[in-house]
């Protein structure tokens, strides 16, 4: 099934049935825990929307955003959801947060005192989750503040409906940091013995039952990307995206290709220019410039690399040694099954996550194996 189409031609591609093998995969390996989903921005660049209503109809009941805008907007497609939202309570907001049945995820004193005021106001406990710094050093409250944060909670009659904390490098499973990080938050625990608790990401989720607790929350490897550095990547691939190749020239060695004249051909080459560039999301690293190896697509299921800089709205590739005939309007695989997420990241020197967010620009997203009842609006 096709959301839209685009005159140009080409599109980003994506397979529902996918995404919900590998949450199925990643429910099995968390055992007795519950298996949340995090569909922050805009489902890692899949349609949150979408991938929500999608994930829910397959059991999943916790779902997991950055901002509360993007909280509103799922709401709106999964209506009996608990939906958290990981930015935690912006000042004067907690009213907007309750109507829309959005539960921030609290992460300072100040966060907490203007909820517990709220729910006072209002005459009854509306659901939150706490959040912890365990060493990330990132939002949450300091290790420190939980006998302060029992106090006020017990004051108040107020129970939090998970305690959270995130690891730093749960992407690298042999990495003290992780062992360290699971250690304060187990101690943790014993300030709120009767509350669910949350800590595993993907990475977490696929290196140890000992990180799983109550409910654990995968991202990335939901959407095919790789979770844990230096293993192969189990999951099944969610995303593919072609573009079209608008010109085809030949050009004699010797010859530079793109701005700044960064590449200088060392052999008669055969150059096709797609249709894409920076401002879709094909980041400028990607460049093939002097000695330094840029991206690779791939054009009739053979491998190519980027030639000269990424430009904004085109890239040069070499289709010199591309077998069988290759003409303007032909697609170019950005991603697939020869070139995958982590192959992007890694010539751009990043990670699967930013390409996943990024590579949209003004290509429309498409999908395939769309479950029976879930709408695409």
């Amino acid at each position: 099934m096709t959301t839209s189409k685009s005159i140009l031609g080409g599109g980003i591609t994506i397979d529902l049935d996918a995404i919900v093998r590998n949450w199925k995969a990643l429910d099995t390996v968390s055992g007795k825990s519950l298996t949340g989903a995090v569909l922050k921005a805009d489902g890692y660049g899949t349609g949150a929307k979408v991938v929500g209503r999608t994930l829910y109809k397959v059991g999943a009941r916790f779902f997991f955003v950055a901002t509360p805008d993007e909280g509103v907007a799922l709401r709106e497609a999964i209506p009996n959801a608990f939906i958290f939202v990981l930015d935690g309570l912006i000042p004067r907001a907690a009213a907007d947060y309750a109507a829309h049945g959005l539960m921030p995820v609290l992460a300072s004193m100040s966060q907490l005192t203007e909820w517990l005021d709220f729910c006072l106001n209002r005459g009854k406990a509306v659901p939150a989750a706490l959040h912890f710094d365990t060493g990330f050093n990132r939002v949450g409250f300091r290790m420190k503040e939980a006998e302060l944060v029992r106090r006020e909670l017990d004051q108040s009659g107020f129970e939090p409906q998970m305690i959270m904390s995130h690891f730093a490098c749960a992407d690298q499973p042999s990495h003290e940091m992780t062992r360290k990080q699971n250690g304060l938050f187990q101690g943790l625990l014993n300030h709120f013995p009767d509350v669910p608790a949350s800590i595993a990401n993907s990475a977490a989720v696929m290196s140890s039952k000992d990180y799983h607790y109550h409910l654990v929350r995968p991202g990335i490897a939901m959407y095919g990307g790789r979770a844990i550095n230096g293993r192969p990547n189990p999951m099944a691939p969610v995303i593919e995206m072609n573009v079209p190749i608008l010109q085809i020239k030949d050009a004699r060695i010797g010859e530079t290709v793109g701005y700044g004249a960064a590449y200088r051909l060392r052999r008669d080459t055969r150059i096709a220019i797609m249709a894409l560039g920076y401002a879709d999301g094909y980041f400028r690293g990607l460049s093939g410039i002097g000695g330094q190896m840029g991206g690779r697509v791939a054009v009739n299921g053979t491998i190519v690399p980027v030639l000269g800089r990424v430009s904004m709205d085109m890239t040069a590739i070499d289709i010199t040694d591309v077998p069988g005939l290759v003409q303007p309007g032909d697609p170019v695989e950005i991603l697939g099954p020869t070139i995958s997420i982590d192959d992007v990241a890694d010539a751009a020197r990043t990670i699967g996550y930013e390409v996943l967010t990024t590579l949209n620009g003004r290509f429309p997203r498409n999908y395939v194996n769309v479950p029976e009842g879930v709408s695409l609006d």
